[in-house]
């Protein structure tokens, strides 16, 4: 079984930045790696995503502001968020996709990002 690492998250003001890591617990071949965040009575959003390739997906409130990379040697991915604003007060997860053996979404325990004065 594979345990997916979170840190980084906490409280800071609007405009300020965090950096959110995610590392997991022994090697995997992900196919795509990212973040999902879920706000209090909202559903769970893709917030970012990057493939095995380097190929970056963002959802469109976020892009221009967040960064994700990954790390395939360290097993790692991680999400550099700026201009933050109130409405990306959430959960944020990570998610690691592989295919083989078989298709598995592997989930993050959640960090809590809250954006305030």
């Amino acid at each position: 079984q594979v345990q997916l690492v979170e840190s980084g998250g906490g409280l800071v003001q609007p405009g300020g930045s965090l950096r959110l890591s995610c590392a997991a617990s022994r090697s995997i071949f992900s196919i795509s790696t990212g973040w999902y965040r879920q706000a209090p009575g909202k559903q769970r959003e893709l917030v970012a995503a990057i493939t095995s390739g380097g190929f970056t997906n963002y959802a469109d409130s976020v892009k221009g502001r967040f960064t994700i990379s990954r790390d395939n040697a360290k097993n790692t991915v991680s999400l550099q968020m700026n201009s933050l604003k109130p409405e990306d007060t959430a959960v944020y997860y990570c998610n690691f996709k592989v295919e083989v053996p078989v298709k598995y979404d592997y989930w993050g325990q959640g960090t809590q990002v809250t954006v305030s004065a």
